[in-house]
């Protein structure tokens, strides 16, 4: 999720795990200090594009590590406000604030690696945008009239915002559920057979919702709107260059791709160079992380540095089109 949703959220707990043994501003800080630490790797430069994107959420959003941390952040925050007799509570409230931020990224599409460093593998649920404005929302609310109201009415109003934060997640992924049930059986009356299966809601939003499904010669994506009039999705077809796929079976960048984006992924060739695109964030054909990783002379692909050559969707197209779309309205994609 976003910074400041991380923020909040880390400010939340620091409050609801603290209550009255410190001032509201200190467990506040604190908690979204702690809350925000894990993103700092992304200012690590591990060498290449494709190495940036597969190793951020990586180390420090594991879960292992963040435990191993928490003791040694909580004893300089007990040290420097000379609470030492609340040392078991600053680790519990630095513990949860450092660990509910892989946990909410793992409710994004984009992959966290959790379990490092016994595993790699990038876990992510997809329910939830990197940005939702209602989940964010009664997080902030709940920390400003903490840290503005009376004691115990503060800590109420922080509770309910924590309570309706975690209600929408949840709502995200009844949802969620809801909408693949509903791609499975629309993907079943137009004859398409799926190998894999991806769901996502667009962006700030869980009631319009990308449905991305990878068939034998490429995939096929298709929108579904929770306000839409009728359980069916429509699916636009879009083929994969068969040819090209064994072509780049050794290049370690893209098998990079292949695995972080759990197959989710096209290569294309244009202008005799190869790219791969990660096809979970972004709708056709703009995608955030398209990278070249290849290059054709004399017939021959020859792997090369990745480059970065992904784009925003053109947020003057798209905007009107998603908040039409959202309502209801049986439109076709903004290509």
């Amino acid at each position: 999720m976003d910074s400041l949703t991380q923020l909040a959220l880390g400010a939340a707990v620091g409050i609801a795990v603290m209550r009255r043994r410190t001032a509201a501003w200190k467990a506040a800080l604190w908690g979204g200090l702690c809350g925000t630490l894990p993103d700092l790797d992304a200012f690590i430069d591990h060498g290449d594009a494709i190495s940036n994107m597969t190793l951020h959420r990586a180390e420090s959003h594991a879960l292992f590590y963040l435990t191993l941390a928490a003791p040694l952040l909580a004893g300089i925050i007990a040290w420097l406000h000379r609470e030492r007799t609340h040392f078991g509570r600053w680790w519990l409230a630095v513990w949860l604030a450092l660990v509910t931020h892989p946990l909410l990224d793992l409710m994004t599409v984009y992959g966290t690696q959790l379990a490092r460093p016994f595993s790699d593998f990038p876990y992510a649920v997809g329910s939830i945008f990197i940005i939702d404005p209602l989940y964010t929302l009664p997080l902030l609310a709940g920390v400003a009239l903490a840290l503005g109201a009376r004691a115990d009415r503060g800590l109420r109003w922080n509770t309910v915002g924590l309570l309706l934060s975690t209600g929408y997640l949840a709502w995200s992924v009844v949802a969620q559920q809801h909408v693949t049930s509903l791609a499975r059986a629309s993907l079943e009356a137009q004859g398409l057979a799926a190998r894999d299966l991806l769901v996502t809601p667009t962006p700030f939003n869980t009631v319009l919702w990308r449905v991305l499904a990878l068939t034998p010669d490429g995939h096929a994506e298709g929108f579904y709107s929770l306000l839409d009039g009728k359980p069916r999705i429509a699916f636009e077809r879009f083929p994969q260059d068969a040819e090209l796929l064994p072509r780049i079976a050794d290049n370690r960048p893209a098998q990079r791709i292949a695995a972080f984006s759990h197959g989710f992924f096209k290569v294309e060739q244009r202008d005799g160079q190869v790219r791969i695109t990660d096809l979970r964030m972004g709708l056709e054909p703009s995608y955030f992380f398209s990278f070249v990783v290849a290059e054709q002379h004399d017939g021959r692909l020859e792997p090369r540095p990745p480059l970065p050559v992904g784009v925003r969707p053109d947020v003057q197209r798209t905007g009107p089109w998603l908040w039409r779309r959202l309502l209801g309205e049986p439109l076709p994609s903004p290509r």
